[in-house]
């Protein structure tokens, strides 16, 4: 998934961020409502930590502009404020989990794991493509029984096209998912990856619709 952290505290922005991307996401982080907006226009995330007490304003306030606008995005609540009527405050406005400091980053990327499964468009979580079985939630794919060893990125392309069947996703959609706001993005990187996939699975799996972009086969079933 890509995420969008928003966390004011240095130490603790930077081991989240740490610890999420280890666990196989791509991940923005920042300090402020004011970046945190700008970045939800500038790009799609399907998941958002969310801090309340922030510098410029309270993460509540973001919250309710999300549902309001209807967003379809995962929302943990991550913050000091423990008392009982902070967290139904919270989730009555739209969040979908909620996590008091300090709190475990195993734990964290637990309860990401779970809110996101309520999520998937796929209850079972695992695509069948011929002999290809693409398991979402071990992130686990494989080919005639034999696990088939994908980099993260490699990974994240193959979830992507997963968790949207019969979609088509463009370079540009695969690209805003796999790169964070700040990183480099070279010109034939998907390419290079789509290529790498095929050669690991077999030309089956992933479909190229030339000047659309790529989903998977149509013989893809649930």
């Amino acid at each position: 998934m890509k995420i969008l952290i928003i966390e004011d505290e240095p130490a603790l922005g930077s081991a989240v961020r740490d610890r999420v991307r280890q666990a196989g996401h791509v991940v923005d982080w920042f300090r402020t409502l004011t970046d945190a907006r700008a970045a939800l226009m500038a790009s799609s995330y399907d998941f958002l930590l969310l801090d309340l007490g922030l510098p410029d304003g309270n993460g509540r306030d973001l919250l309710r502009e999300i549902r309001r606008d209807c967003l379809s995005l995962a929302i943990l609540i991550t913050t000091a404020q423990d008392q009982v009527s902070d967290r139904i405050a919270g989730l009555s406005e739209g969040a979908d989990d909620y996590i008091v400091k300090p709190y475990d980053l195993d734990e964290l990327v637990a309860r990401i794991d779970a809110v996101a499964r309520r999520y998937a468009a796929l209850p079972d979580n695992v695509v069948m493509i011929g002999t290809i079985r693409i398991d979402l939630a071990r992130r686990q794919l494989e080919r005639d029984g034999q696990t088939v060893d994908l980099s993260a990125r490699e990974w994240a392309i193959v979830e992507l096209l997963a968790r949207r069947p019969g979609a088509i996703c463009s370079r540009e959609q695969i690209e805003d998912a796999l790169y964070g706001l700040s990183d480099d993005v070279e010109s034939n990187a998907i390419e290079v990856f789509i290529s790498r996939i095929r050669k690991k699975t077999g030309p089956g799996l992933i479909m190229t619709l030339r000047g659309r972009g790529y989903c998977l086969t149509e013989s893809a079933s649930r």
